[in-house]
Formats: C-alpha cells, structure tokens, sequence
C-alpha cells in the first residue's frame, strides 16, 4: 500500500505485505495523520481492506470521504 500525497505526489507511507487488513490499513493512516494532518478525502482502488465496513466507519467518525477509483480505470490506480 502506498500512501501518497495528491498535491507534490510525496510518499507519505509505504505498507509491503502479501495481504492488508483493514485495521492494518486503518493503523497506517492513523500514523500519516498524525505526522501529517488529517486530509479532506482518501482517493483508494476497490480492493476488499477499502471497501470493508471498518474503514468505512472509521474515515466517517473522521469526517474524512472515501473516494472510490472507477471501475476497470488502471490510469487511475497509480
């Protein structure tokens, strides 16, 4: 998983692993929030640590909107 930001394309966060939970996810991000502040939106691919239930009430209770990459685009999913 590669974290990056959207303005300067910075890698915030790498996470190398054969399989990501959601709560491992969740960890990384609460780590890049907290060196670099909480962002308005996560632009993220349809993979099941995304799409799963805990992310998603996680980045609500943040107020922070989950922004789903279309379907079938691999120009979107650098």
């Amino acid at each position: 998983m590669n974290v990056l930001g959207d303005y300067n394309r910075q890698a915030l966060a790498i996470e190398v692993d054969t399989s990501l939970t959601a709560e491992r996810v969740i960890r990384v991000l609460k780590r890049v929030i907290a060196w670099h502040g909480k962002p308005k939106q996560i632009r993220v691919d349809n993979g099941p640590e995304f799409t799963s239930r805990a992310l998603e009430n996680w980045a609500a209770d943040k107020y922070i909107k989950l922004e789903f990459i279309k379907l079938d685009s691999p120009f979107q999913n650098g």
